[in-house]
């Protein structure tokens, strides 16, 4: 039986890669992004390579909180049931502390953590109302330890993110909730977002990557280093090192 999935930021990168994914599995998917013309030449191309699905396209910007409650409850009304919401817009736009670029580190703020907050609480309510449903959100491997420079307020985003999203799984469990919550902690994949990094230790592909996440979301476990390998091991040894060592390997 066909799942309907909702990803945000699904017109390039990780959000891009996992509707195609799904798309292949012959999951309808709901699909909003900004750019809405990219999203279009997707859905073209998906629809032909899989014509028995649906899929459904609404722009949205997720700093605009109210739109985002607004394009979900859309969605919802329009298929009947959500099933899955995968909260993966996000942006990398961090410098260093004290260098000037606190508009930079704002915006990356404002999009990891506080719109991701917006898309949870958007995607809770519909959850709560149908009493089932799977909250999937994309975090990162930075969020284990505080990060250097560049990285140091994007790392910070995404550890809120993970924490977020742990207090749910706790509410949950103790109210017996059949909703899920996933969290997954993705390695160095090449996208758009980190093609101007210099430093990205075993990255993938996209491909590759999409395919390691949306595996890990099927298992359905709470939290996912994605690929398994390396970077499940590594996030364990990362955690435990001395800031001394980070500092020389970051």
């Amino acid at each position: 039986m066909s799942r309907t999935i909702l990803i945000t930021g699904a017109s390039s990168g990780l959000g891009e890669g996992m509707a195609r994914e799904f798309a292949a599995r012959g999951d309808h998917l709901a699909l909003c992004a900004r750019r809405t013309e990219r999203l279009e030449t997707l859905k073209t191309e998906l629809e032909q390579q899989h014509p028995g699905i649906r899929i459904s396209l609404m722009a949205l910007d997720v700093n605009n909180h109210d739109q985002v409650r607004e394009v979900f409850q859309a969605f919802h009304q329009e298929f009947g049931q959500l099933d899955r919401i995968i909260v993966n817009a996000g942006i990398g736009k961090g410098q260093p502390l004290g260098t000037g670029r606190f508009d930079a580190n704002r915006q990356t703020a404002e999009t990891n953590f506080v719109a991701a907050l917006a898309q949870m609480e958007a995607a809770m309510e519909i959850f709560r109302a149908q009493n089932q449903g799977h909250l999937v959100a994309v975090s990162s491997v930075t969020a284990v330890r505080g990060m250097p420079g560049n990285v140091t307020t994007y790392a910070a985003t995404k550890a809120g993110l993970a924490a977020l999203c742990e207090g749910l799984r706790v509410e949950l469990k103790k109210r017996r909730s059949p909703i899920r919550v996933t969290t997954l902690y993705p390695g160095y994949i090449r996208t758009e977002i980190n093609e101007k990094v210099k430093n990205t230790p075993f990255i993938v592909d996209a491909q590759t990557g999409c395919r390691a996440m949306v595996k890990a979301i099927e298992a359905g476990k709470a939290e996912h280093f994605v690929p398994a390998l390396p970077w499940a091991p590594l996030g364990f040894i990362i955690r435990r090192l001395p800031e001394a060592v980070l500092a020389r390997m970051f």
